[in-house]
């Protein structure tokens, strides 16, 4: 249960469609390849991962979500859509400040209510055995482990998700207002680091 400390803050927490190509969004998805490559045993190399690069999260392929606390990006994650096939949940990440508001939780859940409104039925995402906190929070969200679906090489364990349609809402399970945003036309120096570095982290999925 939230203390009232953390749910002051969790309402200043806002979630909103983004261009990947972004500032915060080139942001979020360096710190998540940074943690990911500490935190995994043999470190992380992205160019020996699947991709979810830029244009792999602009619709019709894909979408992107940041979330800001009083405007700062604190968190993300990603959708990849495939024709005929599953959902991919991407780059799901939060910065260790954030951590403890619910907010792996809150991304989690838009990433499949948007992934619903688009017309999927089920999502997937795989995941690293170092990232214990992740793998509780698909597990307690209703994702079942599978059999593995993709060679994705820092993966140890595969999820999958039936989505309930009339379940699905924009309803918060936690007090954070979720918006959309245009896509930001600042142009970024960060933006040949990311693409070098094009990797995953906690919250986290880990492509």
């Amino acid at each position: 249960m939230f203390s009232r400390k953390r749910q002051r803050a969790a309402r200043l927490v806002r979630v909103n469609l983004e261009n990947p190509a972004s500032r915060d969004a080139q942001f979020c998805i360096g710190e998540y390849f940074a943690e990911l490559d500490q935190r995994f045993d043999t470190g992380f190399d992205p160019a020996t991962s699947i991709s979810a690069d830029v244009g792999e999260l602009i619709e019709p392929a894909g979408l992107l979500l940041v979330a800001r606390r009083e405007g700062r990006p604190i968190g993300c994650g990603a959708l990849k859509f495939h024709a005929g096939q599953p959902v991919e949940i991407k780059r799901m990440w939060v910065s260790k400040e954030a951590r403890g508001l619910g907010l792996g939780r809150r991304l989690l859940h838009e990433l499949e209510a948007e992934a619903s409104r688009r017309g999927a039925t089920i999502v997937r995402l795989e995941t690293n055995r170092s990232l214990a906190e992740a793998i509780s929070l698909y597990r307690s969200a209703g994702y079942d482990e599978v059999p593995a679906f993709n060679a994705e090489p820092f993966a140890h364990h595969w999820f999958q998700k039936y989505l309930d349609r009339i379940a699905i809402s924009r309803s918060d399970p936690a007090p954070m207002t979720v918006g959309r945003c245009q896509p930001s036309t600042t142009k970024n120096s960060g933006t040949s680091r990311i693409a070098a570095l094009s990797r995953s982290a906690p919250g986290q999925s880990t492509s």
